[in-house]
Order: C-alpha cells, then structure tokens, then sequence
C-alpha cells in the first residue's frame, strides 16, 4: 500500500508549516527549522469564572423587586429601634426631672420672698414710728414744753378739755411731728396725734407710747 502523503522519487520533503501536497523550501544544512509561531487557543468563560466586563444593573421602580432582609438584619434593625426607644425615654425622663427640679426651686423662692416681705410688714408694725411733739400757743407759736404739761398746768390753776390746755385765759396744744424753736410759729406737722408712735417732746417727756396701734396717751395730750 502506498503513502500518498509521501514524496516521490526525485520530489522534495515538504516542510512544516507548509500546506500539505505543496512544496516547500529546501532545508539548508547547518539551519535551525524554523517552527510556525505560537497562537494560544480562546478561553471560554466558565460558569465560575467572571466575564471580562461586567454589567451594572439598573433597577427599575416597579419593576425590580427588593431583596429581602435576612434573619441578622432583622435582629440588628430590631435593636437599634429598641436602643433608640430607650434613649428616647431616659431623655425624656431626665426632662422631666429637671422641669419638677426647676418649679420646686421657683415655689420656693416665691415662698421665702413672700415669708420675707410679710416679716418686713410685721417688723415695721411693731416698730412705731418717733414723733416730737411741741408746745404752742393759740398764735400756732412753740412755748416751753411746761405750759403743755399736766403737772404744772395743774399746779397753776389750768385744766384741759378737748384736747386743749387752758391757762389763765390762754390755750396751748400740741403739734406733732412740726419743727420750730421757741418763740417761732411751728412750721408742718399736725394737731391729731399720730396713732401707734412714740410721741415724746424735745425734753423727753413721753407724751403717747405706741405699738401695733394701740396708743397711751397722758390727759394732758392735745389732740
């Protein structure tokens, strides 16, 4: 049986790479042959293997549906909502407190305020006022303190009567509260004889003792 593929007499060899039943060049002695070059095979991707380019996908109102959450984001998202919810109520909790705190403090500084100002009216009624009082004539003119005074008005023949000191013919009273010296119209002060003051003259005769006004006055006190 005979080779077709074989070179027959007087043909030469056919060399690599060249098509088949086409004569090729002749080897040279002392030449390397020459090999065709090296063309790798395509690469199929498999179905483990990324493709070269990947696709981003868009999503679609609608159309694509959402991945549902697994077990460990349910618990995880159920804690955050409980640790807000307690965070929310300690807050509102020290809120509180502070409002209560705060409304205490007002109450009671409005109750000292009111205790301070209800002593400073009861200090005030229990200390009577100092009044002077001053001798005068029926010219509104200051005498000595004497002519107003029940133990020598007395001792010279007078008496009182309506608030009014009568001597020989002649009346003398008492202002209050007016300034003035001897010989001098009085000048201010009243004939009513303040109620609940201290009323003493200017030689330390006490002419009415008083407090929470109640008031002593000697009969000899005009008025």
């Amino acid at each position: 049986m005979t080779d077709n593929n074989l070179p027959g007499p007087g043909q030469p060899t056919p060399q690599p790479g060249s098509p088949s039943g086409q004569p090729g060049q002749p080897q040279q002695p002392g030449q390397p042959q020459q090999l065709p070059p090296y063309r790798p095979a395509p690469q199929q991707a498999g179905p483990n293997q990324p493709s070269a380019k990947g696709k981003v996908r868009q999503q679609q109102a609608g159309v694509t549906k959402p991945r549902q959450a697994t077990v460990a984001e349910q618990r995880a998202r159920a804690a955050a909502l409980k640790a807000q919810q307690e965070r929310f109520a300690a807050e509102s909790a020290a809120f509180e407190k502070k409002r209560k705190t705060r409304k205490r403090l007002l109450i009671g500084g409005g109750v000292t305020v009111g205790v301070v100002a209800l002593v400073a009216i009861w200090y005030a009624a229990a200390s009577p006022k100092n009044v002077t009082a001053q001798c005068t004539d029926s010219n509104n003119v200051i005498v000595d303190d004497d002519y107003c005074d029940e133990s020598y008005y007395r001792s010279h023949g007078g008496y009182s009567s309506g608030g009014f000191i009568y001597i020989g013919g002649t009346s003398y009273r008492y202002n209050y509260g007016g300034t003035g010296a001897v010989g001098q119209k009085v000048s201010g002060g009243s004939y009513t004889i303040p109620k609940g003051a201290n009323v003493s003259t200017k030689s330390g005769t006490s002419v009415q003792r008083g407090g929470f006004g109640v008031s002593s006055g000697s009969s000899s006190s005009g008025g």
